[in-house]
């Protein structure tokens, strides 16, 4: 099986995965606008990557070729491999992730998204139409739905009876800002890269349980203001305030309330602050993802919190790759080993949909929800999300 990445930052990430090469996996193939965005290659991989871990190999074939701009170089990347043959892993500005795995879906390769799958709820379940009539299985990367302590969360809340509230933050620090102003404000926003996160992990929770009802507050004015320069419709926080309405009991009603930051201070002592307080008729569960008990304080740089669970980029004693355990790798490998299953027939990609696993059918409603949150920012009122037949809409 061979592998197209889309984006540099996928690239690094699949190099690491096949540092202990699944069976039937074969080259790899990484697409992007254009072939400069892989600096100083192959020094850069070699000096990050090659030269960290023993036996890793950070060759790849590129499209489109040196010197050359080509925003549909994707498409020939794809073209290139026989139907079935290939996964996508799409790590891609949030705007071209429908058009990138439609196309994809459409050549019966199986797909990996990462968070939000689309901005529009009705490209979400284009997608999902488009996985089912053409036999394949496509995923999102909501990597925290195997952290084992939020995996572990989901069973205590479903023992807590009703669900009555959650309040989930996320941050990260100001100097975001710089590495994304090109598309901050214009192409999406905080709530669609952060608060997807913990949006899902709550759906995942209750799912089947609860409709939701929102609306949406911003803060504004640091993102726009120097150093930082961003395009006036940059929010800096954005909170979205939900209704979660019981099916079960029309009396029952449980709030949550999603805020995401990108306004953090630049010196907290971690990358992103994110954790969650849920509780239900019966008890609640607290869970803070930023603090583990790993701290490293230094002369130069003071006290820092690490979190090895997502991803241990330390060698082995041998010196080869050893962050297999970490969610952040599960997360591809699993979607990688439900790919090989499906390509064996050892099961159809309609499966994976029933195992809890964040398939683009079981994260319809995370991306609902953003969208809706959206729509409340920019139009100012609720927005009720309603089921209509086997899909969702916003009203």
């Amino acid at each position: 099986m061979s592998i197209i990445l889309l984006n540099l930052a996928v690239f690094i990430e699949q190099a690491v995965l096949e540092s202990t090469p699944p069976d039937g996996l074969g080259q790899e193939l990484l697409s992007l606008t254009r072939r400069q965005e892989v600096p100083r290659h192959p020094s850069l991989l070699e000096d990050k990557i090659g030269n960290v871990y023993k036996d890793m190999d950070v060759g790849f074939k590129s499209y489109p070729d040196d010197n050359t701009v080509d925003p549909d170089s994707y498409k020939k990347a794809i073209d290139d491999l026989a139907p079935g043959s290939a996964v996508v892993i799409i790590f891609t500005p949030n705007t071209t992730h429908h058009p990138i795995a439609k196309y994809a879906l459409e050549r019966k390769m199986h797909i990996l998204v990462t968070k939000p799958a689309t901005k529009p709820l009705e490209q979400h379940q284009e997608l999902i139409a488009l996985a089912q009539q053409n036999g394949v299985t496509c995923w999102v990367k909501q990597h925290k739905r195997y952290d084992p302590a939020y995996a572990d969360a989901k069973l205590c809340a479903r023992a807590l009876g009703e669900f009555n509230l959650f309040q989930a933050w996320m941050s990260q620090p100001k100097s975001q800002l710089g590495t994304f102003r090109a598309w901050a404000g214009k192409d999406s926003d905080i709530s669609y890269y952060l608060s997807s996160h913990h949006i899902d992990i709550h759906s995942w929770y209750i799912e089947g349980k609860s409709i939701p009802t929102l609306i949406a507050s911003a803060a504004t004015s640091i993102a726009t203001s120097e150093p930082y320069n961003c395009v006036e419709e940059t929010e800096d926080t954005i909170t979205l305030m939900v209704d979660w309405q019981s099916i079960a009991n029309p009396k029952h009603k449980g709030t949550a309330v999603y805020t995401s930051s990108w306004t953090a201070p630049l010196k907290a002592g971690i990358y992103s602050a994110q954790y969650f307080h849920y509780m239900g008729q019966t008890g609640e569960i607290r869970i803070d993802q930023a603090y583990r008990g790993y701290y490293v304080t230094e002369d130069a740089s003071g006290k820092s919190a690490y979190n090895p669970f997502y991803m241990k980029y330390s060698p082995s004693e041998t010196g080869h790759f050893d962050g297999q355990r970490g969610y952040g790798y599960v997360s591809i490998d699993k979607f990688v080993d439900a790919a090989r299953s499906i390509n064996a027939g050892a099961s159809k990609a309609s499966d994976h949909d029933g195992h809890g696993l964040p398939t683009i059918k079981n994260t319809v409603l995370t991306t609902a929800i953003l969208n809706a949150g959206r729509i409340s920012l920019d139009e100012k009122r609720e927005v009720k999300i309603e089921r209509d037949g086997e899909n969702w809409k916003l009203v």
